[in-house]
């Protein structure tokens, strides 16, 4: 496997939540969530659980290639509760969650898994590349985010709006109408994006967190195939550097507003040569 791999927290001194990694055939990114703020009724934290489950989802992954990625997710995310069930309140509102992303590649197709707002750009090798995105997060969070939006970022008023946001969007996690994402309960991976692709036709799969991908969906600096050729170029870190460099140009998110100045941000650059 050629495969190019960067992150970078939202604060240097920060933890980052994302998690990534590979194995022969299989990568899998995890963006791990809380509601900001708040307490999350885990001892182990938010970076613990996208971690652990991103570790154990690869393993299933590779070990079990008949099993469906969304199988084997669900597999994981029943571990992960076992293994912190006893010590942790799993029905509280801001338990840990995370997005998913996942790829395995077989005999002759790549399968995939998105789960949540990380992204999959698969670039074909005649037509260019094609994002997959699961945006119900997305379209529940524009019917709520006006008031956050509307004030400067990292202000105490748009700290406090911000707070009332996510503790209302967490009220639609894992429920028709909502939105999807891995928690403690296993169903929600029976509502990933799921699909299959000719190896064939692929030059590169590229998997993003929300962080990597604000060049593009948050502030319309650059397009995916733009995008591509600047993960060709300069790979994950410069895709990074330059999602950096418009955060600073945008302190108080008021050309482009945003819950947070900046995010966790990971990119795995996966070339599929010939």
């Amino acid at each position: 496997m050629n495969v190019v791999l960067g992150s970078q927290p939202a604060e240097p001194a920060g933890e980052n939540e994302d998690f990534a990694a590979v194995a022969p055939g299989v990568a899998v990114l995890l963006d791990g969530a809380g509601v900001a703020g708040a307490e999350t009724g885990c001892t182990h934290g938010i970076a613990w659980f996208s971690s652990t489950l991103g570790g154990l989802l690869l393993s299933t992954a590779t070990a079990q290639p008949a099993r469906s990625l969304a199988e084997c997710l669900a597999d994981s995310i029943r571990a992960v509760r076992s293994l912190h069930e006893g010590s942790c309140d799993l029905t509280y509102r801001a338990s840990p969650t995370s997005t998913v992303v996942a790829v395995r590649a077989g005999a002759e197709a790549l399968e995939y898994l998105v789960l949540g707002d990380s992204s999959l750009l698969l670039a074909d090798r005649g037509m260019g590349p094609t994002a997959v995105t699961d945006r119900r997060l997305d379209d529940v969070g524009k019917r709520l985010r006006g008031p956050v939006d509307a004030l400067p970022t990292g202000s105490p008023e748009h700290a406090a709006a911000l707070a009332e946001y996510r503790d209302a969007l967490t009220g639609l996690r894992n429920k028709p109408g909502g939105f999807w994402i891995a928690g403690p309960e296993a169903d929600a991976a029976e509502h990933a994006l799921t699909g299959t692709v000719p190896l064939e036709a692929l030059s590169s799969v590229t998997l993003l967190s929300d962080g990597a991908t604000r060049l593009v969906d948050r502030f319309g600096l650059a397009t995916w195939p733009e995008t591509l050729a600047v993960l060709g170029s300069g790979g994950p870190v410069e895709l990074i550097r330059r999602v950096r460099e418009a955060e600073a140009g945008d302190p108080d998110g008021r050309r482009w507003p945003r819950g947070k100045a900046h995010d966790d941000a990971t990119a795995l650059h996966w070339l599929l040569l010939p």
